[in-house]
This record gives C-alpha cells, structure tokens and sequence, in this order.
C-alpha cells in the first residue's frame, strides 16, 4: 500500500492529491501565476521547483520524467523550450507566493504563486 506524502493531502486520496498536484503545476507552467489557498500552494513549490529543475537538463530522459507527472505536452513543450532557458544559471527560487488575503466565500487564505 503507498504511503500518503509528508504534510497537508487536502481531505482526498493519494492518487487525488497527485493529480491535484499536477493540475495545479500543468496551469503554473502555462500561465505562470495561480491562486490558490497557502497551503495549497506550500505544496506546490517544491513540486514544481524539482519539475523545473529535471527540465533545466533538457535530455530525453528528463522529458520523460516529466511527461509523468504532467500528462499535457504543450504545458512540457513551453516548461522545456521556454522556461528552462530562462531559469538556466539560477541555481533554485522558481517561485514566489505572495498571500493575498481571505476568500470571499469560505474566508480561506488566498496566495498567488508565480514565476519569477
């Protein structure tokens, strides 16, 4: 049986905070800024940091590696062709949250994650 990660799973599944996850980081990639809840977006950071990272060798295999996590490939075409070249000689810090306030509806605490 596999194990939930470390921290904050959101009420679901594993397999539902994976391809939460992925969802989230796929629209990251193609808009370059999502709002989310803080906790949400705490966990994406590293998520998406490390995907960055595997494109930034721009191999084959990191590619592959890649395409397993985000199943949308013109989200790996643009993380490949376009935001690996620019993040080239930074050595980490992808991100940034900046938090944005309560919500209206529900009063959750808002962050916009971005690129940086």
């Amino acid at each position: 049986m596999p194990r939930p990660p470390k921290g904050h799973r959101f009420g679901g599944s594993p397999s539902h905070h994976r391809r939460m996850m992925s969802n989230l980081a796929t629209d990251l990639i193609v808009h370059e800024r999502v709002t989310t809840t803080v906790a949400r977006a705490k966990v994406l950071r590293p998520y998406a940091e490390k995907l960055i990272t595997k494109a930034r060798k721009g191999n084959l295999h990191a590619r592959r590696v890649v395409l397993r996590s985000i199943t949308d490939k013109a989200a790996v075409a643009k993380l490949f062709e376009e935001l690996a070249p620019r993040y080239e000689d930074r050595p980490g810090g992808y991100t940034r949250i900046t938090k944005l306030g309560p919500r209206r509806g529900d009063s959750a605490e808002e962050a916009l994650i971005e690129l940086v």
